[in-house]
């Protein structure tokens, strides 16, 4: 998603992704897609980069307690090297998308960007230590660090591993929604506004530093409601042992002029005619953890 817009503002791309779970790029002009990894980034890979969109990380909880040392790797070493070879560069641009998990499990109404990261998991532990390594550099560079919501929504590299687009796929593919607990809450944003936020950043160098960014906080129950106003379904609530909620307060991202235009229920319908249409269908590889050990990759 994020790609095809940059190529629509008259951006050069430089796509540098490993490929573990497909390329779904358009073939275009002005776009370079390169099979490699963050780890072992070149000098020639950065020739000529104006900013660096780092997107790179072994994605989620399970996926990064699959293989701790792949996650530290590349989420954390991986992004340390990579800031200090843009630095060598001259690159003055960089933008990172963290995770708004890093804050853990917080009592707090409103998760602002000023409370004490609490990470759980190797997968937030390595974000929290990429934040850290990046603030190091804003003296040389133009840092602007992103903590996203659950990602929700239709795109082409679809996740069905995710709250809202899991719960979806279920009623659509079982006419059934398990939720599990219920009362945890997610924080979510849709596939379109983190990607518009990233052109944002990029258009305003003058927004330095960490901003949450998520704008709908709702219960896995609530969602799962949501879900069921659009489809027949059935929700069936189990017990869960895991407690965690997650709420991310994004006032001081909304006070830079930046606009959300999608919301959850958005994505709902996207992903209902994403599969209705023949777009889309449930697939492994669109799981990551499944993908992942499907692969190997553990």
């Amino acid at each position: 998603m994020l790609v095809p817009k940059l190529l629509a503002r008259g951006h050069q791309v430089l796509a540098l992704d490993t490929i573990w779970f497909g390329n779904y790029l358009p073939q275009h002009p002005a776009l370079t897609v390169k099979e490699g990894d963050v780890r072992d980034v070149s000098a020639a890979d950065l020739d000529g980069v104006d900013a660096v969109i780092h997107l790179a990380s072994v994605a989620n909880d399970p996926c990064g307690d699959l293989n701790p040392k792949l996650t530290w790797e590349v989420s954390a070493l991986g992004t340390m090297q990579l800031a200090e070879k843009c630095v060598r560069h001259g690159i003055k641009r960089f933008i990172y998308a963290s995770s708004g998990s890093v804050y853990g499990v917080k009592e707090e109404p409103q998760v602002t960007e000023d409370l004490e990261l609490t990470p759980i998991s190797e997968y937030n532990k390595t974000k929290m230590i990429a934040e850290r390594v990046l603030l190091s550099y804003m003296d040389q560079m133009v840092v602007q660090i992103v903590r996203p919501a659950t990602v929700c929504g239709y795109s082409p590299r679809m996740r069905l591993d995710v709250s809202v687009n899991m719960l979806t796929m279920q009623a659509l593919a079982n006419k059934k929604i398990t939720v599990f607990g219920g009362a945890q809450v997610r924080p979510n944003i849709h596939i379109d506004d983190i990607t518009d936020l990233y052109l944002f950043l990029l258009d305003r160098p003058d927004v330095t530093g960490i901003y949450n960014a998520g704008f709908e906080n709702i219960s896995i129950l609530d969602i799962a409601q949501t879900v069921s106003k659009h489809l027949p379904a059935e929700i069936v609530v189990t017990s869960s042992n895991d407690p965690r909620s997650y709420r991310v307060n994004s006032d001081k991202l909304l006070a830079t002029g930046f606009k959300p235009k999608k919301k959850v229920e958005d994505a709902i319908r996207e992903i209902i005619a994403a599969v209705n249409s023949g777009q889309l269908a449930d697939e492994p590889r669109y799981y990551n953890l499944k993908w992942m050990q499907h692969r190997g990759l553990a």
